[in-house]
């Protein structure tokens, strides 16, 4: 989608395709509410810039719009309106072992047991192996600190798939 694009489009359009970026409302809602923008790089540091005042409930509802790691049904279901993204991020998990695939289910387990949401990881251009090492490494974070990583994992994410939506002007902007 090209800048200009998305400055015209309704707020609840506008919304929308940034709840695919990031599932918390109220910060899509505020972002969408600050066009129209100049550059990508400036939605890119508003976005930033929103999703540090935001507070738990928001961090929380934006994990419930993730998948789990590696859990290909609800990719397919659920999540359907960013399953191609978050699929692509997710790739290194297609290889996996069953063992790996196994822990990893395993830990998703404990994890959200212990902090009352699912694992939160950037997960593009990361292994099976390299993602289970930082979700069991991260189990030994207490609840406010793993919250803390979890919104800056999903600001990364956010990152990412802003990237996408304006992949057209990323592109251009690079050349």
């Amino acid at each position: 989608m090209k800048l200009a694009e998305f400055n015209a489009l309704s707020t609840d359009e506008a919304v929308k395709d940034l709840m695919r970026c990031c599932g918390a409302r109220r910060w899509a809602t505020q972002v969408a509410a600050r066009r129209p923008y100049n550059t990508v790089a400036s939605v890119m540091k508003m976005a930033d810039d929103l999703w540090a005042r935001m507070e738990k409930a928001d961090a929380l509802e934006a994990f419930s719009h993730h998948p789990k790691i590696g859990d290909v049904t609800s990719l397919r279901t659920r999540f359907a309106s960013t399953s191609q993204w978050a699929s692509g991020e997710q790739s290194g998990v297609a290889s996996a072992g069953d063992d790996v695939l196994q822990r990893l289910a395993d830990g998703n387990a404990a994890y959200e047991e212990k902090f009352g949401f699912i694992f939160i990881v950037c997960a593009t251009g990361k292994t099976a192996p390299e993602m289970l090492e930082l979700l069991e490494a991260r189990l030994n974070n207490r609840p406010a600190e793993e919250l803390r990583v979890a919104a800056g994992e999903q600001a990364k994410i956010t990152r990412i798939r802003l990237g996408k939506l304006f992949h057209e002007e990323v592109l251009g902007d690079a050349k």
